[in-house]
């Protein structure tokens, strides 16, 4: 037990220091400089310019080596100062990314859970009953195939252009203060809801699909077969295919979580819902380096953590890989 988790601890700081580092280099090397940019909405005189670039330059570090700045990302890291917004000076980094986070979060965590456990239970039905096959797999195959962002439009297009049911954009209503109070919860949820609609359907399709061809093939195998030889109902033949088949589901929602992560960003973006989606649009159309960094290194880390939550949930649900990690035959 120890051995797994101190190798899961080194995989872990590897992958956050690769990522880390690509989510340092993406930025600063990307043409453009982002003082010069942000100076050029002002109308200076030429020596007051070279003044001021000069001073935001040596603040932000952006006239030092590449390497030399590299150093400071990681120091500021272990630290937990990951800087100042360039465009929303003096803002901090994280003050802005935490901001943001609980819409992220609120938005991201519902749509996984509710899309995982219901496409898992429609895969499983229709895997026994040919008319819940003969719907719910195309449908499946449809939702799967569509692109976030196409949703993104679709949605919101009839459900609030044409048939005005929901809003088109935003995360609350302009017109009222953050309270802990009906009102705004109320407003919180109705604009909450085509967001979530689009990463959930979108996600919900594949899930069905995985698990619907996982049953089958557990049902056919020889162990339902041997289980069927000896007697056992075939409620508890199924029971069994199912729990069989949602090792492979389980597996797969770790694999897809970075996938889900960037739909998630698009519709948030499609539908500027104030999350990190939005915050990563912004920062890179105005260059924010700092601010890009930021955000992405709250993406791996929560990345990393999900993915870590999903090996303990699997150790639990899986007894071949507690025997195995106490030293038995599998």
């Amino acid at each position: 037990m120890r051995r797994y988790f101190t190798r899961k601890l080194i995989t872990y700081v590897l992958a956050f220091f690769v990522g880390a580092t690509i989510d340092w280099g993406i930025p600063h090397l990307m043409p453009g400089n982002p003082v010069q940019l942000y100076l050029s909405k002002f109308d200076l005189e030429p020596g007051g310019y070279a003044s001021l670039y000069k001073t935001m330059a040596q603040a932000f570090g952006t006239n030092l080596p590449l390497w030399d700045q590299y150093l400071h990302f990681w120091d500021g890291l272990v630290h937990g100062n990951l800087g100042v917004s360039i465009f929303d000076f003096p803002a901090k980094v994280t003050t802005l990314v935490l901001g943001a986070v609980p819409y992220t979060l609120a938005l991201l965590i519902p749509a996984i859970v509710f899309s995982y456990i219901l496409g898992n239970r429609l895969g499983a039905a229709a895997a026994r009953r040919r008319l819940l096959d003969n719907t719910v797999l195309p449908a499946g195959y449809i939702f799967q195939a569509i692109p976030y962002p196409w949703l993104a439009l679709v949605l919101p297009y009839l459900l609030g252009e044409v048939w005005h049911v929901f809003p088109l954009s935003g995360g609350y209503d302009e017109t009222l203060l953050p309270a802990f109070s009906w009102t705004f919860i109320s407003s919180l949820l109705y604009h909450w809801f085509l967001p979530f609609l689009t990463v959930f359907l979108v996600s919900l399709g594949g899930w069905a699909i995985g698990m619907r061809n996982l049953v089958i093939y557990e049902l056919e195998n020889d162990s339902s077969r041997y289980l069927r030889a000896l007697g056992a109902s075939e409620r508890l033949v199924r029971r069994y295919a199912y729990r069989n088949a949602s090792l492979p589901q389980l597996s797969g929602l770790a694999l897809q979580l970075g996938v889900v992560i960037g739909g998630n960003i698009v519709t948030e973006i499609a539908f500027h819902y104030p999350g990190l989606g939005l915050l990563i649009y912004n920062a890179i159309t105005d260059e924010d380096y700092f601010l890009l960094q930021g955000i992405f290194i709250f993406i791996v880390i929560g990345v990393l953590l999900a993915n870590f939550v999903i090996d303990l949930v699997y150790i639990t649900v899986d007894p071949r890989t507690r025997l195995s990690m106490q030293g038995g035959a599998p």
